[in-house]
């Protein structure tokens, strides 16, 4: 009896672990967002906001699609056997494609073989090798021919083990063939500690963020300046997961992908129960605002988002827990200048 007793008195005091909607977020959609494509992932905005790049899956093709007329273009469909990873806008409307050269198997091919190339805007034009292998992804100025890429001794044996590091430099497309000048080392990490992936550039090419992956799963959101090498962290109030993504065009709040809304489920920090959050660039992590409810259905997210330049849209992709991170199930843009978007600031 006593036993009986003690266990419904544990019972009883328990917390209590929320539980997830078991339906589809697509078919709940606020009146603010849209499907753009039932197929895709990793999103990108034109210089000029009225086109959206985006990759047809992991190791794939590229393809760009009118947001007016909704007419599709292959980018890289010429090309046999295509095993991109991420396609982004060039301000001069020319493309940065980032992948290995040809697809071996997911983890030698997102790794180790993963580097950037040149896609002239003509079409059929052949993508163009930058002598580059890199991690993840890139960050590409809005303004300048700057970017800046991480890499570690998986894509440079000449670095020591656990050494990662982010290069500034600038991609010359004039050129023949085109090619990165001026690379220079910004930032120096020690893994696991920090294995940094650089994301924007802002305050005209002077800052950048970027995301520092953790051991347990974690990740937090950083700012770098260039000129200085100050290191300033971002969301450290916040905890867990936090990836930054897509800045906002005035530079004070970026995207973030988070796990934040998962504390109430019981989830472990991980890069796989995320929604995406709007945070203030500022240190404190207080400003901090949830945009998408995707992760309240179970087994779905919400990924990948960036912001047009103007800052009317964001587009991101649907995307499933159970899948790595990138994979995406279709692009959907959200209108940032209506009354659903004023409700969420």
């Amino acid at each position: 009896m006593r036993a009986f007793t003690l266990g419904l008195a544990l019972l009883l005091t328990a917390p209590e672990t929320a539980l997830r909607r078991s339906d589809s977020p697509l078919d709940h959609l606020p009146s603010n967002v849209e499907i753009l494509t039932h197929f895709g992932e990793r999103a990108d905005f034109s210089p000029d906001n009225r086109r959206v790049a985006f990759m047809a899956k992991s190791f794939g093709d590229a393809f760009e699609i009118d947001l007016e007329t909704r007419i599709l273009r292959c980018l890289t469909c010429h090309i046999p056997g295509a095993a991109f990873l991420r396609v982004m806008h060039l301000p001069s409307a020319d493309f940065l494609l980032i992948g290995p050269e040809r697809f071996e198997d997911v983890s030698r091919s997102r790794s180790r073989d993963n580097e950037l190339w040149f896609l002239s805007r003509k079409p059929g034009s052949r993508p163009v090798r930058l002598g580059r292998r890199m991690s993840e992804g890139a960050a590409v100025s809005k303004r300048s021919t700057r970017i800046a890429y991480a890499f570690g001794p998986a894509q440079d044996a000449t670095l020591p083990e656990g050494r990662r590091q982010i290069v500034v430099a600038d991609l010359d497309p004039s050129s023949e063939p085109p090619a990165l000048r001026g690379e220079r080392v910004v930032l120096t990490a020690e893994a696991p500690g920090c294995n940094p992936e650089a994301q924007d550039f802002f305050d005209e090419d002077r800052k950048l963020t970027y995301t520092c992956y953790e051991p347990e799963g974690r990740a937090s959101v950083w700012t770098l300046d260039l000129a200085t090498g100050e290191r300033t962290a971002q969301s450290s109030a916040i905890g867990y997961y936090n990836e930054v993504e897509g800045l906002f065009p005035d530079s004070r709040y970026t995207c973030v992908e988070s796990d934040h809304q998962s504390r109430p489920f019981g989830d472990p920090a991980s890069f796989r129960n995320i929604d995406i959050w709007k945070l203030r660039l500022d240190g404190t992590g207080r400003d901090f605002v949830r945009l998408t409810r995707f992760n309240d259905h179970e087994g779905w997210k919400a990924s990948n988002p960036v912001v047009s330049s103007d800052g009317r849209l964001m587009a991101f992709q649907v995307a499933r827990t159970r899948d790595e991170a990138g994979v995406g199930y279709g692009i959907l843009l959200l209108r940032l200048d209506g009354p659903e978007a004023a409700r969420a600031r």
